[in-house]
């Protein structure tokens, strides 16, 4: 797998991505609303084959993965939802802690009829995912976690004082209201400070998403996204006293400009088999700095043989 890895990576670090865009799901893709653990969930689904999941965070929806659902599909059956507040989701007043939206998913693979699948997540999408391979090892495969820490989970205390990350308690009815209709600048702020290359991140797909977050509720939905951390804290160590270590593979990947090796540092806190990787000449937003190359070490473990 590491000789995979690096052959990859030997190409993709002389690759210049393109500009990015949202990329549109493949046209066999099909979405519908689906009723999970009180709420409803927007899902695309397409592709054949053993199933993977795809989990987003803030500032993206399910949009984000267009690409990864492109190359995927040709071997998979392919799940995207927008999480649970987000995107084309409902927009509930409550629920948000991760290991309740785990449940979401795992009723979301129950509709689908989907007993197993890999696992691809990113930023929030990661605490989501762990709290779903937490709570259901043994329907998770493999995952490939992207670019975010794990409340509660190795040096979650050290990383969550920096600076940076301020807006974990920009929260609140005042913060809502100055908020109103200032959507893009808001999203703005983190397309520029967490990404190594904000210009690759087009105006398009910064409108695209600003108009998403503007729905009604959705911003109250991302705030309380982060007012939960501090319970997904407590759950997380709960699972990991209570259960031990994830035992299915994972691939910690983070952006070279961003968290990079230190992803891995963060997933063997959590799990006992954790190989590592790096998304070349990219910060946070994989799969708008460049999204070949996370495509490609995606898709890379995910069909590495045991």
């Amino acid at each position: 797998m590491r000789k995979i890895v690096l052959a990859v990576l030997g190409v993709l670090l002389v690759t210049v991505p393109a500009m990015a865009r949202i990329v549109p799901f493949p046209p066999g893709f099909k979405t519908q609303s689906v009723e999970t653990n009180g709420t409803k969930l927007y899902v695309r689904v397409g592709g054949k084959g053993p199933a993977v999941v795809l989990l987003h965070g803030f500032a993206d929806t399910g949009d984000m993965w267009g690409a990864a659902a492109a190359a995927l599909a040709k071997d998979h059956t392919v799940i995207v939802p927008d999480l649970r507040g987000m995107g084309l989701s409902a927009h509930p007043e409550a629920g948000y802690t991760k290991k309740n939206q785990a449940v979401d998913i795992a009723g979301v693979m129950d509709a689908l009829k989907i007993d197993k699948a890999d696992l691809v997540t990113h930023d929030i999408g990661n605490m989501v995912g762990y709290a779903l391979a937490a709570q259901y090892p043994k329907r998770i495969t493999k995952w490939v976690i992207i670019d975010a820490p794990l409340p509660g989970i190795g040096d979650w205390e050290k990383i969550k004082q920096s600076p940076l990350l301020w807006h974990f308690n920009f929260r609140g009815p005042d913060m809502e209201r100055l908020g109103i209709g200032r959507e893009r600048i808001y999203l703005d702020r983190f397309y520029n400070d967490f990404a190594a290359h904000p210009e690759r991140i087009t105006e398009a797909t910064r409108d695209h998403y600003a108009r998403l977050y503007a729905l009604p509720g959705a911003m109250h939905s991302s705030f309380a996204q982060f007012a939960a951390f501090d319970q997904d804290a407590i759950d997380n160590r709960a699972f990991l006293a209570g259960h031990g270590k994830l035992p299915m593979p994972v691939l910690a990947l983070g952006g070279e400009k961003s968290f990079g090796v230190r992803m891995a540092e963060i997933m063997r806190a959590g799990a006992v088999d954790v190989k590592g990787g790096v998304v070349p000449d990219s910060g946070h937003w994989i799969m708008d700095e460049n999204p070949t190359a996370t495509v490609a070490l995606v898709r890379a473990f995910l069909e590495a043989r045991p």
